[in-house]
């Protein structure tokens, strides 16, 4: 009979490799010098890649593990799954850029592997500590990567910005936490959850719904929801473009997914406090990213504004606080990664004279000069603002229908509203690609890595409604894991 140490370590083996895989690249890359930092990039992507492995074959058991700690389901598994094909993609794809633009310095992908570590770790936090531990050792990362080309201003004061206002997220996240634990006595998920079922005196308590308000917050700011958005466009604008691509994929999922999971776990009995605040926050992000987009010329931030309407209209799943939404969001978050990896891999392959661009005049005439590209890059906006039959269309339909199954008809008619005017600026881009002059003619080798992921994206968009038991039938299982305590 194997041993519970035995049974803990099997149910963190993606985690234990990571950390572990991590390290050693670290300590390689320091041993071997200049010029390890491609290597150092193979074989972190090789690590992402059997992190990957070891989440699909059935190692460990469901259940809680390390004293509650650490949870494992088919909700984690299913989001980790997501998590680390983002983080893998985005590195790969990434990496001629990087060299390019002379940022090919082993640190990156060890803070890379490093972030993603704290995203798997978040995902099955079982506890408010380990929840913390895992979302600092993820932010802690991203704020020196973001940072990481010190000879550029845009770059450093994007990274100074995310630090400063990812430290005060923290803090209010924190405040509520301590809260949490002040009022109802106990860290863990599991022992919340019996405290407040039913609705008891710990569930009726002022000081907690207060502590649950700033958790919320804290959460909301790591998926740039409004009104803690204001960090997102100006990072995603100053940031390199490869590691606005990181930004923009898997963090998003793991704080997304960590949402989830507090509110749908310990939180679920106390439903009727943080829904308000669920809907509050969906309504004003879907606002703000459907009107402020309008007026950007620059791709990145039309994409950092794209990004905040769609964690709203995530958000509308969770607001319906049922197992039909979190099954809505588990599916819009798997079409949203391969939108967003497809637009970003067109993003990193728009160079004139072998200097990167990102304006949307760079765009025009694009399907004369590129039309495998702009046709790709077709696909993705249509689908993000919702066109059928493509997946961006099924991943709107199925959160709002669950908010229309839980009774939420203003927020499913807020939603299709701005889900029309975000239309306006998706359509634009093809617009400028098929109608238009070209301005400039963008440079014609964009790499392999980059058209694969740009190929692979468009035909698991453009096809998603040939076959989506794929991804509903494991968002299901995902889902009914959540509820199934």
């Amino acid at each position: 009979m194997p041993t519970t140490l035995t049974l803990d370590l099997a149910a963190a083996a993606p985690e234990l490799f990571l950390a572990c895989s991590a390290i050693a690249l670290l300590m390689f890359g320091v041993f071997s010098g200049d010029g390890a930092s491609r290597s150092v990039m193979r074989f972190s992507v090789a690590a992402l890649g059997v992190a990957l492995l070891l989440v699909i074959l059935p190692l460990g058991s469901d259940g809680l593990h390390f004293n509650g700690l650490f949870v494992k389901d088919s909700f984690g598994d299913f989001m980790k799954l997501l998590v680390l094909a983002g983080s893998g993609l985005t590195v790969l794809m990434g990496w001629r850029y990087v060299e390019r633009e002379g940022m090919d310095r082993l640190e990156l992908p060890v803070l890379l592997l490093f972030a993603t570590l704290g995203m798997l770790l978040m995902i099955s936090a079982n506890d408010l500590i380990s929840l913390y531990m895992g979302l600092e050792l993820q932010s802690l990362s991203l704020y020196v990567a973001t940072a990481i080309r010190r000879d550029s201003l845009r770059a450093s004061e994007a990274g100074l910005k995310y630090f400063v206002l990812g430290a005060l997220s923290s803090g209010m996240l924190l405040y509520g936490l301590s809260m949490v634990y002040g009022f109802a006595g106990t860290t863990g998920f599991t022992e919340l959850a019996a405290a407040f079922a039913g609705g008891g005196a710990a569930g009726a308590s002022i000081g907690l719904i207060v502590g649950l308000v700033f958790v919320a917050a804290g959460l909301a700011f790591k998926i740039s929801a409004v009104p803690f958005h204001m960090w997102t466009p100006d990072v995603y604008e100053g940031a390199p473009t490869a590691i606005t691509a990181f930004l923009a994929v898997a963090p998003k999922i793991a704080a997304m997914a960590l949402f989830v999971r507090v509110l749908m776990g310990p939180f679920a009995d106390l439903v009727g406090q943080w829904q308000q605040i669920v809907i509050f926050v969906s309504i004003a992000s879907m606002g703000l990213g459907a009107f402020a987009a309008i007026a950007q010329s620059n791709v990145k931030r039309l994409m950092a504004y794209s990004s905040i309407g769609n964690v709203g209209y995530a958000l509308v799943g969770l607001a319906a606080g049922t197992e039909e939404g979190v099954r809505g969001v588990v599916i819009y978050m798997t079409i949203y990664l391969a939108m967003t990896l497809g637009t970003f891999a067109c993003l990193l392959a728009m160079r004139v004279n072998e200097r990167s661009v990102e304006g949307l005049d760079d765009l025009r005439g694009l399907s004369r000069t590129h039309p495998m590209m702009a046709a790709a890059l077709a696909i993705f906006m249509f689908s993000l603002a919702g066109i059928p039959p493509l997946a961006g269309f099924f991943g709107k339909l199925y959160v709002f229908l669950a908010a229309i199954e839980a009774g939420l008809y203003t927020l499913a008619v807020i939603g299709v509203l701005t889900s029309v005017v975000g239309a306006y600026y998706y359509l634009r881009i093809v617009k400028l690609m098929y109608f238009d002059e070209p301005s400039e003619v963008l440079d014609k080798p964009i790499g392999r890595e980059l058209g694969l992921v740009m190929g692979a994206s468009a035909v698991a968009i453009l096809l998603f409604f040939l076959a989506p038991s794929l991804i509903v039938d494991g968002a299901v299982a995902a889902a009914s894991s959540l509820f199934a305590g």
